[in-house]
Parts: C-alpha cells; sequence; structure tokens
C-alpha cells in the first residue's frame, strides 16, 4: 500500500496590468506564500471508494469507484492520456458525470452546494481521465491558506494540487530531485499545468489559464490575450525575486464584471483618454518586467526597491483614473502611505477585494545606510519602522480588514513524498508522519503552517519542487 504524500500549490496576485489586460495589454501575476495542502491517504485493496474532504469549506463527499462512468471515460473516442492537450470539456463526459455530483452537498445552501460541486467536478473529471477502475482506493484531504473569492487563485490552487496528485498516483511523474535535468522538470511542471487547466474549466467555464500557470509554476508571469478565442501568451519569469508584501482583504464583495462593464463605459465616453491610460498602464507593466529581468536588479538595494514600488503606485493611479478603486482600498492606501512602511496598489478587478502592499525591509540592528549614502541610526529607525506596522495593523484591524504577512514571487507546486516531517518530535530522527487526523486537527491558517507548510524564510527540506 501507498504511503501517505502531500502536494501543495500557491495562490497568486496581480500585480501589474489589472483592466489593461482585457484589451490585449500586458499583465503580470505573481505566485504568494499562502497555499493549498493536499494529503493523500491510500485505503486497503478491500475497500472500493474515493472520498472528497475539504473541511474548510465542509466538503465531505464519497464515491463508490465501480458505479462511476468508466465505460464512457473509457471508450476508445473517449479515453485521454496523461500528455494529452485538453483544452476544453467534452459535453458527453461532462453528462455521464452529473448524477455523481448531483447529490453532492444536496441538502447545503445553494451558495455552498456550488462550490462544493464545483470542487466535486473538478476532481471527478481529473480522476476519471487519468486513473482506472483498478485505481485503489483514497482519501483525498484538502486544507487551505487561501481566502476563497478574494481573487488569489485558490480555485487554480485546488486543480494544481489534484492534478499533481492524480500524476504521481498514476507514476508519471518524475522527481522533483536536485539532479533532474531542466528539460525533465519543465515536462513535469507542463503536465500538472495542463491537467490542473482542465480543473479550472471544470470550475470556471472559461478560466484564462493564467492562475493555473502561476499556482504550477511559482515566481511569476507575463501575460497577454488579444484573442479571446485564443489561449493568452502566458511567459514565465523565473528570476523574479521573493519580496515581502502585506495583502490585505476589505471583505467588501466584489463582482469583477461590474468593474470591467465599468472600464468599458469609460471607454466609450472617453474613448481616447481611456485608451492612453490603458496604454499606460501596459507601459508601467513592461517597465516592471524590464526592472526585473535587467542584469543589475538587486531586491535587496533601497534604490532598486523604491522603483519597483513607484511602479505600484502609478498603476494603482491608473486604476483610480479608470473608477476601479474603493473607498475601503484608498483607505488601505492611505494609512500605509502614512506609515511609511511600503508602496500600495489594488490587485485584481478592484471594487472591493484586496490591496497589496509591497514592504520596504526594516532596519536591522547592525547598522546601515540611508539612500543618500548618510549613516543612519539603525537603532531609532527599527523602533520607528517597528511602530508604524503596529500602529498601520490596529488600524486595518480596526477597520475590519483581514491582513496576512506574505512573500511574493514563491515557489509553484511541491511534494512531500512520504508525508514525513520533522517537527520537532521525540522521534526526531525519523520525523513525524502527517496523518488525516493530524491534518484535519490543525487549527486555521497558521496550524496548518506549523504542521505542514513548506516553510517561509527557511523552507523545509522534505518538501521539494519542480520550479
Amino acid at each position: 500500500m501507498a504511503p501517505p504524500f502531500m502536494v501543495s500549490a500557491p495562490g497568486k496576485v496581480i500585480v501589474f496590468g489589472e483592466h489593461a489586460v482585457v484589451y490585449g495589454k500586458a499583465a503580470m501575476a505573481a505566485a504568494i506564500s499562502l497555499r493549498s495542502y493536499l494529503l493523500v491517504t491510500t485505503l486497503s485493496k478491500s475497500q472500493r471508494t474515493v472520498t472528497l474532504v475539504f473541511p474548510d469549506v465542509g466538503l465531505d463527499h464519497t464515491w463508490v469507484i465501480d458505479d462511476l462512468p468508466w465505460n464512457v471515460f473509457q471508450s476508445p473516442s473517449k479515453k485521454k492520456r496523461y500528455f494529452d492537450l485538453v483544452n476544453t470539456l467534452d459535453p458527453e463526459l461532462v453528462e455521464s458525470m452529473k448524477p455523481h455530483i448531483a447529490n453532492v452537498s444536496i441538502d447545503r445552501p445553494e451558495q455552498t452546494r456550488r462550490i462544493h460541486q464545483n470542487a466535486a467536478s473538478a476532481f471527478l473529471y481529473l480522476f476519471l481521465s487519468l486513473s482506472s477502475p483498478k485505481s485503489s482506493a483514497c482519501i483525498y484531504t484538502l486544507r487551505s491558506t487561501i481566502p476563497i473569492a478574494a481573487g488569489l487563485g485558490s480555485s487554480a490552487s485546488v486543480s494544481v494540487c489534484l492534478s499533481a496528485a492524480l500524476l504521481k498516483q498514476i507514476h508519471v511523474l518524475s522527481g522533483p530531485h536536485n539532479d533532474q535535468p531542466a528539460e525533465e522538470s519543465e515536462l513535469q511542471l507542463e503536465r500538472i499545468n495542463r491537467w490542473a487547466f482542465v480543473g479550472e474549466l471544470c470550475i470556471h467555464g472559461n478560466p484564462s489559464g493564467v492562475d493555473n500557470t502561476v499556482s504550477s509554476r511559482g515566481r511569476a508571469v507575463l501575460f497577454k490575450r488579444e484573442d479571446y478565442a485564443k489561449p493568452p501568451m502566458v511567459k514565465p519569469i523565473s528570476n523574479f525575486p521573493e519580496l515581502p508584501l502585506l495583502l490585505v482583504d476589505t471583505q467588501h464583495p466584489k463582482s469583477t464584471a461590474a468593474e470591467v462593464a465599468k472600464v468599458a463605459e469609460r471607454k466609450r465616453v472617453h474613448p481616447e483618454i481611456t485608451e492612453k491610460t490603458l496604454d499606460s498602464i501596459h507601459e508601467v507593466t513592461m517597465s516592471a518586467h524590464r526592472l526585473i529581468n535587467s542584469k543589475n536588479f538587486d531586491p535587496s538595494s533601497m534604490h532598486d526597491l523604491d522603483h519597483l514600488g513607484t511602479l505600484f503606485t502609478m498603476n494603482h493611479g491608473h486604476l483610480v483614473s479608470l473608477g476601479v478603486s474603493h473607498p475601503k482600498l484608498e483607505y488601505i492606501r492611505e494609512v500605509v502611505d502614512y506609515s511609511g512602511i511600503g508602496w500600495t496598489k489594488l490587485t485584481g478587478a478592484g471594487g472591493g477585494g484586496c490591496a497589496i502592499t509591497l514592504l520596504k525591509p526594516l532596519t536591522d540592528s547592525s547598522g546601515s545606510e540611508d539612500t543618500d549614502g548618510k549613516s543612519s541610526d539603525s537603532t531609532s529607525d527599527l523602533a520607528a519602522s517597528t511602530s508604524a506596522a503596529d500602529n498601520l495593523e490596529s488600524k486595518l484591524v480596526e477597520a475590519g480588514f483581514e491582513q496576512y504577512k506574505v512573500t511574493l514571487g514563491t515557489n509553484g507546486v511541491g511534494i512531500l513524498y512520504p508525508a514525513v516531517l520533522k517537527n520537532g518530535t521525540s522521534d526526531e530522527q525519523g520525523g513525524e508522519e502527517i496523518d488525516q487526523q493530524k491534518f484535519l486537527n490543525a487549527k486555521g491558517s497558521e496550524g496548518i503552517e506549523q504542521l505542514v507548510g513548506v516553510g517561509l524564510q527557511q523552507k523545509r527540506d522534505a518538501w521539494k519542487f519542480w520550479d
């Protein structure tokens, strides 16, 4: 019997280019250190079920493997192989799954039921496409630290986890390991990403493919979609640095469609001005891309960080002029600017949702120099920075916002095989096996990260990444 194992994939934020990307301009998205974690537990041969357990959203459903529509998915004209490129869902396959999806969370409220059934659809379509009627009975347990419906790529993260886990179970993923050739790692990532996109098709109908690409590959991507009848151009930015980020969720519900419609109306009424604003957003995105890819770019340099942060500020200003900000987003920008701890912009569609702040580094106790090269009192600078950060945190809490200190530009999909980590247990040499009960008992995001997290400043060696 195969040992329990885990896969993990990150969420994402749009860093530059919101709304301009709708009109064929470039945008940039990057992975963040909020992640989904999927534990795969193989059951004994006497059992013939697969169970999906997503406790953070209340999903718990079991299917009998032999009752699933294998006859349709395995028919010669329908059967997909793991290396196939699938860009659309097969209507006949979708239809065959409906009776097995309809009874998922049937007694729950409509909105909850829709979330559960979308997740179940993504899982079943991938399971039936990649596995076989002889598949082992399993429990797939998912925990996530990514807020749902906040424009942070939570569904793509789940799809990437499901794709990686199922491909691992049919033994077509090799590595990752230190000696793995780059072209082999690239092939593994491409397989995971392709099937994650299929999961996103089940959930969203017409996804761009950007979220699952960022979640699979990590770091960041530059993307552009000039023809909506075709997939977007997606270019990985493999040298995107890890940067400290404050992510603030206003908790204000947003509608992407409504915000896109605002910009369309502004473009109709003021076509020339709006087009120039969209062009300017594109130039901000490309300027950031050139900066990050330049040979001399140093993310630890205050000069380079200020350059990048200024682009954050400029991008936000353009989005304000397009009418897609919100008083709560402007309050975040205002209090962050007053604190002096970084540069802020809205991320995603706007009209609510989230803001991101690129954080300035705190002065360390060893002494430093300011941007003019003059010596500064490091102790007083550190105290002032800490006080400003604490004051900002209090204001954001008072306003009812959720805040997350995260890392931007993190690793993509990773695997922990077997699910064993050294967590300071008495058996330190062998490590602690992560079973389902321990995983379910982890309290909130902090508990999940403490138990199974990939690590932030110091990565846990047991987790391996293809990127």
